[in-house]
């Protein structure tokens, strides 16, 4: 957590793609195990404005990607924010 405070203190894109189709958000859940850790990340994503909708190379968004690994609080994170599947 702490190096993501330190990147969301600077100005970079929270919604970059990287090599593998991923953002930040779907990173944090897909690589995450859906406990404290990165459930703050996903949580500090969310509050700095990282986009709900957008989807990995297969289409499958971040909310789908939570449901799918039974990360709960997370799901309830992306939903209040707004998110859908």
């Amino acid at each position: 957590m702490e190096t993501v405070r330190e990147l969301l203190r600077t100005k970079i894109d929270l919604d970059h793609v990287n090599r593998l189709g991923w953002t930040a958000l779907l990173e944090a859940i897909i690589v995450g195990d859906g406990g404290a850790a990165h459930t703050e990340i996903v949580r500090s994503l969310v509050a700095h404005g990282a986009k709900l909708q957008l989807a990995d190379a297969q289409g499958v968004t971040p909310l789908a990607h939570a449901e799918r690994r039974g990360q709960r609080a997370i799901v309830e994170i992306l939903r209040r924010a707004g998110a859908r599947p």
